[in-house]
């Protein structure tokens, strides 16, 4: 049986970069764990910082981040609420630019990143949900590179694939994509920093591969909802973790049931024997 994780998926980054600071916001809970980062990147003194996630609209967070001003844009990993919540009360009180999966492009990155004097990259990474992106921003002198990953990639324990907009397919593709950051520090939406965002992927992706075997047994032995799925897959999980878990088995229900079309349309195509036969 795979064990339920709670721990960080690689080493904890020991001290963050220089150029970069957490500001934690105060809603803390089962889904949000020490409460959401608000992650502020400025390359230089003199240069103005990008503000990644300001999370929850509330005053005392919002301030803490306004008051890292002057501020270039802001960047968005996802839409779930405890990320997103603040962005409007902050464009309000700052007028800058705003860069999701909805709201900009890969030149629109680049410029924002050049006004902050940082590199900047987007990078789809659908999965956890379909609009979830990763930025990766990197510092001149030195090549220094982080990955903000929001919720692809927790800094403890695993996250979920939020089905119906998440899908398990997008989610481990992206997972892969990520294991060609080798040693980049991965700055999460939630929990600590990571010193390796590959090395976490890959744990996820092993993680995530274990539960699916798992998902697939249980089915197999009878198991037809989610929830009948989650109490004998997720058995060793905290109960009210439970309908967290039946949303990732939901996407692990979807995921095999397309595996199995799959499977059926390849049969389907293979004409039969008597066709295959020499004439």
């Amino acid at each position: 049986m795979v064990g339920h994780v709670s721990v960080p998926a690689a080493a904890v980054l020991a001290e963050l970069p220089t150029w970069v600071a957490l500001v934690r916001a105060d809603n803390p809970g089962v889904m949000t764990l020490d409460g959401t980062n608000s992650w502020v990147l400025r390359a230089d003194p003199a240069k103005p910082c990008l503000i990644v996630d300001p999370g929850p609209d509330d005053d005392a967070h919002l301030d803490a981040l306004a008051a890292h001003g002057p501020v270039a844009g802001i960047l968005i990993t996802h839409g779930h609420p405890d990320h997103v919540e603040g962005v409007d009360p902050l464009v309000r009180r700052l007028g800058v630019p705003v860069l999701s999966a909805h709201a900009g492009d890969g030149a629109t990155a680049r410029r924002l990143g050049a006004a902050a004097g940082l590199d900047l990259e987007l990078r789809p990474t659908p999965g956890h949900t379909a609009d979830s992106v990763c930025f990766v921003a990197t510092r001149e002198p030195g090549a220094q590179t982080v990955v903000l990953t929001g919720d692809t990639i927790l800094g403890r324990g695993t996250t979920i694939v939020a089905h119906p907009d998440g899908h398990l397919g997008d989610y481990l593709r992206s997972l892969e994509a990520l294991t060609g950051l080798d040693g980049v520090p991965a700055l999460p939406g939630h929990g600590p920093a990571l010193a390796d965002c590959a090395a976490a992927a890959r744990f996820y992706l092993a993680h995530r591969y274990a539960r699916l075997d798992e998902v697939r047994a249980s089915v197999a032995a009878g198991a037809r909802t989610p929830e009948e799925v989650v109490a004998v897959v997720y058995r060793d999980v905290p109960t009210d973790l439970w309908p967290a878990a039946a949303w990732s088995v939901r996407a692990q229900l979807a995921y095999l049931g397309q595996e199995e079309r799959q499977q059926a349309d390849q049969r389907e195509s293979i004409p039969p024997a008597h066709q295959l036969d020499p004439p």
